[in-house]
């Protein structure tokens, strides 16, 4: 698909994170006019305020692609008041706290993925709180940002009620090697895109132990079959599940070493601290966050969901790796 006159007049990308920096490349790519608001100037920034010698236009979070002049970066909530469409690619916990400086009734794409812990809230609910006038559309799938930053070929899903209204998204934003599919399920796309960070940790924390492939892949198939359980308890659609935003992102996360869950997984499984790794680590490993949410979800709808009690337990401290493992393989066997 080469490259198209954009429906919008302008996208501007909220958050610059290494997704923020490589959906604006993919915005531009796919032919769009784009803004990239950044929460803190980056050093090309202020080097062109201070009138010092000229910086390459790189970003603190992907540092090795240099931004064309043709994306304009901003720190200031002001100058991206006029774009037509809004990508939010922060992080879910910064998500209800920017909100309110963006326009109440223009059209948004929930990049972030996550449960709001402890209100339980998924993106879209957050944003409908804030702006109940405003489109808001939901982004998933299988990808890593720095593969999106190179144009590599990759697939995800737009998902809103409205179908015209995602598959006008999707036009907007795909391009000859980024391909959007449509659903009309954004809720099952945003329980697995939150669900499969906690699941990373999981695997991580398999492969850190050097516990084999066996276990990882057992951990995959039980970690689909909790999912699926709460998708239906939630009245959403189980096909969702089976698709880009739900097997194809897990499993995805669950082995690619570019994940910062499965990462923080693995350092676990190494013995080191969950508050030692995120003390040292400035990206966000959203699993982290999540895990408690989805498991008061889960007590909330009455499902049994093992792998995320027993991530919970890790995390909080409460319970050895060793004795994590031991746990779930001394429950009680039953039919799968």
């Amino acid at each position: 698909m080469a490259p198209h006159s954009s429906t919008f007049g302008t996208v501007a990308v909220i958050g610059a994170g290494s997704w923020g920096v490589s959906l604006a490349l993919q915005a531009l790519r796919a032919g769009n006019r784009v803004q990239l608001w950044s929460r803190t100037p980056p050093p090309f920034m202020k080097a062109a305020n201070n009138n010092s010698v000229k910086v390459e236009r790189r970003m603190p979070r992907l540092p090795e692609f240099i931004l064309p002049e043709a994306i304009t970066v901003t720190s200031d909530f002001a100058e991206v008041q006029e774009a037509e469409l809004y990508l939010l690619t922060m992080p879910l916990q910064a998500l209800r706290s920017i909100l309110p400086h963006l326009p109440h009734e223009k059209p948004y794409v929930i990049c972030c993925k996550g449960i709001e812990n402890p209100s339980m809230d998924l993106p879209s609910k957050i944003v409908s709180s804030i702006h109940p006038k405003a489109l808001a559309a939901v982004l998933s799938g299988p990808n890593f940002a720095r593969e999106i930053a190179q144009g590599l070929p990759a697939a995800s899903v737009i998902a809103h009620h409205n179908s015209a209204f995602a598959a006008q998204i999707a036009y907007t934003l795909s391009s000859e090697f980024f391909r959007l599919y449509t659903s009309t399920d954004p809720n099952g796309v945003q329980l697995c895109g939150a669900a499969k960070n906690v699941f990373a940790i999981a695997a991580g924390i398999l492969d850190g132990a050097k516990l084999g492939d066996n276990a990882r892949a057992a951990m995959i198939s039980r970690a689909i079959n909790e999912l699926k359980a709460l998708t239906i308890a939630m009245e959403g659609r189980v096909e969702t599940l089976y698709g880009l935003a739900g097997i194809g992102d897990l499993v995805l996360t669950c082995t690619g070493p570019s994940s910062r869950n499965y990462s923080l997984g693995i350092a676990l499984g190494q013995g080191i601290t969950p508050q030692d790794y995120l003390a040292q680590h400035t990206t966000v490993a959203e699993g982290a966050y999540t895990a408690p949410a989805l498991q008061l979800m889960a007590l909330q709808y009455g499902v049994d969901m093992p792998i995320t009690q027993t991530i919970c337990a890790v995390l909080n401290g409460g319970i050895s790796v060793e004795d994590s493992i031991k746990a779930l393989f001394a429950r009680p066997l039953k039919a799968e």
